[in-house]
């Protein structure tokens, strides 16, 4: 049986890929008896609906970022996902 960790992980990675079958069962298993990744997924669909709809705003072009802001967002969420590599080696 898959832990909440490893559930919260396929519910995210469910909002940008197609899990596997054996992906897709084990999180269903799992959420059949857990109410806190069932919240958990709950929630998160509704932030993933409500940005897609903030994203066709007319006005949501006029929050554009700079290159350098960019750069700097990409530099930072590099580090962060190398610092969680290293304190997780089983991951």
């Amino acid at each position: 049986m898959l832990s909440c960790k490893e559930v919260s992980k396929l519910v995210s990675q469910a909002q940008d890929r197609s899990l596997t079958l054996g992906e897709r069962l084990s999180v269903r298993m799992h959420l059949l008896m857990c109410r806190m990744c069932r919240r958990y997924q709950k929630q998160l669909a509704f932030l993933t609906q409500a940005g897609r709809r903030f994203s066709h705003l007319s006005h949501a072009g006029a929050f554009t970022l700079t290159e350098k802001a960019k750069a700097r967002m990409k530099q930072k969420l590099e580090e962060a996902a190398r610092e969680q590599a290293e304190t997780e080696p089983g991951d």
